[in-house]
């Protein structure tokens, strides 16, 4: 997907995400997300939104920590959240192509990572704020589903912090069943490899709808079909939290 395309789903995302906190109310609690009410939700998101958008619109180039703001509740809260979810809509808008900033993963562009990470942080906790509302929760289109995969398998858990290890080599196989992915993870004590692609033997596989797998690989809901070793799925469920 292009920068402009994952500016839009981030938009997008954004907005529902705050139509649906003010729906389901501050004091809600968020069953994808166990320990939190919808608050913490705004405040958390809406604290990552303002921590990418400085990296974005000042173009910093070393690591900055966030801080949550924790003293702001009831229509504050949301009219922060909103206020700082279009300013990095804004800000990724108006960056130059040529972005020089900090990234965490492998992206073709700094300006390409942060619309990328920024869309697929705010969709996950929309599914989050959309789950504390009940109801119907919004489509996901398939083709981010599946770039949002990609980004997690290779991005996030290529990365040493990442616990999915296993004591033995095993052969994890992810395949979207109406979409162009598939992805073969080689797991082991080290940190895993994934490819795209993959016809060989998997110890596990687990295939569904891109939607579908993209919010269970985020641990949002559980795999919509499991094949061959279903622990291998259940130790994902209990490790790859990122």
């Amino acid at each position: 997907m292009k920068t402009a395309e994952h500016t839009e789903v981030l938009d997008r995302e954004g907005t529902l995400l705050a139509a649906a906190a003010a729906a389901a109310g501050l004091d809600a609690p968020v069953p994808t997300c166990p320990d939190w009410q919808v608050r913490d939700l705004l405040r958390h998101t809406g604290t990552v939104h303002r921590w990418a958008t400085r990296f974005v619109a000042e173009a910093l180039v070393e690591f900055q920590p966030w801080q949550e703001r924790l003293d702001l509740d009831g229509d504050a809260l949301l009219d922060w959240f909103r206020e700082g979810h279009a300013h990095l809509v804004a800000a990724l808008r108006d960056a130059p192509v040529a972005l020089e900033c900090w990234t965490f993963l492998p992206a073709p562009s700094p300006l390409a990572f942060w619309a990328r990470r920024q869309a697929n942080e705010t969709a996950v906790h929309r599914i989050d704020a959309e789950s504390a509302r009940g109801g119907t929760p919004s489509t996901l289109d398939a083709q981010f589903a599946v770039d949002g995969i990609d980004e997690l398998l290779r991005g996030f858990h290529g990365r040493e912090k990442s616990r999915m290890r296993t004591a033995e080599p095993r052969v994890l196989r992810v395949r979207a069943t109406d979409a162009e992915g598939t992805w073969t993870v080689l797991l082991s004590t080290g940190v895993a490899v994934t490819e795209r692609g993959g016809t060989g033997p998997a110890d596990c596989e687990v295939s569904g709808a891109a939607a579908d797998l993209y919010l269970a690989l985020w641990n949002r809901r559980s795999f919509p079909a499991v094949s061959g070793d279903a622990g291998l799925a259940a130790l994902w469920s209990e490790k790859s939290g990122v």
